[in-house]
């Protein structure tokens, strides 16, 4: 059964979501939306001068961490990213999302390529 990780990213949030292939739902997710975040995206509304992202490469590792220990409590062991999907983003934003796979591996779940 594969798994693939994807990520929606926007200057507000950024969200990742692991997909079973075989039936098309989602089997884990995270993201800068959750209530852990909220204290931080607060501090960034009232900063001035006015900052267009609410997150850094410290959220995105956050949410890799989530993201990783849910997928290690349900069983998954691996996940694959589509390397089309991620050189579609912005440069600003591919840099931020190293941090996010790095978080997912340290959390002891193997992230790969789609060929």
């Amino acid at each position: 059964m594969e798994h693939v990780l994807q990520v929606v990213l926007s200057c507000r949030k950024i969200t990742a979501q692991v997909t079973n292939t075989s039936s098309s739902s989602i089997v884990a997710m995270a993201s800068s939306s959750e209530q852990e975040f909220v204290a931080h995206y607060r501090s960034h509304l009232n900063r001035f001068p006015r900052s267009h992202r609410f997150w850094d490469a410290k959220v995105a590792s956050r949410v890799g961490e989530k993201l990783g220990f849910r997928l290690r409590e349900i069983g998954v062991i691996a996940v694959q990213i589509d390397p089309r999907h991620e050189q579609s983003c912005p440069l600003h934003y591919r840099l931020m999302l190293s941090p996010l796979f790095h978080s997912i591996k340290n959390a002891g779940v193997h992230v790969s390529t789609v060929h």
